[in-house]
């Protein structure tokens, strides 16, 4: 793939990434062939942010686990409406990075 595509991929999607995977993705980009660039594009990313705006008002539902896939844990905090309100809150601060963490396993399917 040449440096260009790769360029402008990760100007458009690094914000679905941890700054830390970046040089990670750009080195599985590099070897990729062009045919993973299309199948890249059509890759459904989370975006962190809007994650963390569910998180913050429908958070004691689970609604933002169910989200990003993690089901186990999404029905857990529907049942006990967010662990008190204790796993709601963990999730404020923890839930991009775990946004990250999944969109980074998404895209290495495809690398």
């Amino acid at each position: 793939m040449d440096k260009q595509n790769i360029d402008s991929y990760l100007s458009a999607n690094g914000k679905y990434f941890a700054p830390s995977a970046i040089p990670v993705i750009r080195q599985k980009l590099e070897r990729a062939n062009n045919d993973a660039l299309v199948s890249l594009q059509s890759c459904n990313l989370k975006d962190p942010t809007t994650i963390l705006i569910v998180s913050i008002f429908l958070g004691g539902l689970g609604i933002d686990r169910f989200m990003i896939g993690d089901t186990g844990m999404g029905v857990l905090k529907l049942l006990t409406a967010g662990g008190c309100g204790i796993l709601a809150i963990i999730d404020w601060f923890t839930i991009s990075k775990k946004v990250k963490e999944k969109n980074l396993a998404t895209i290495s399917m495809f690398l």
